[in-house]
């Protein structure tokens, strides 16, 4: 065998498995770190967003149940015992009328 094949056999199974070794492995790391940055990204976004928004809208929510009940029952009280203060009044105030 000649040297000249020799070196060009060397070189083609160099470049062959330089090839292939570096194929594989940028497709592998290509495809596993691709799926799990995706993977990863999506379930961290994906629960960071429910989360947020879960507490956002609970307070959220909370704050406008809160304050709505608080304004009907407390304009409702008000304006049912000013009524019911101010009819009793006014009926015991005509009782002292009419007896007079």
């Amino acid at each position: 065998m000649s040297l000249n094949f020799l070196v060009n056999i060397h070189t083609y199974i160099h470049t062959y498995i330089h090839t292939y070794i570096h194929t594989y492995i940028h497709t592998y790391i290509h495809t596993y770190i691709h799926t799990y940055i995706h993977t990863y990204i999506h379930t961290y976004i994906h629960t960071y967003i429910h989360t947020y928004m879960h507490a956002c809208m609970h307070a959220c929510m909370h704050a406008y149940i809160h304050t709505y009940i608080h304004t009907y029952i407390h304009t409702y009280i008000h304006t049912y015992i000013h009524t019911y203060i101010h009819t009793y009044i006014h009926r015991q105030t005509d009782r002292q009328t009419d007896r007079s």
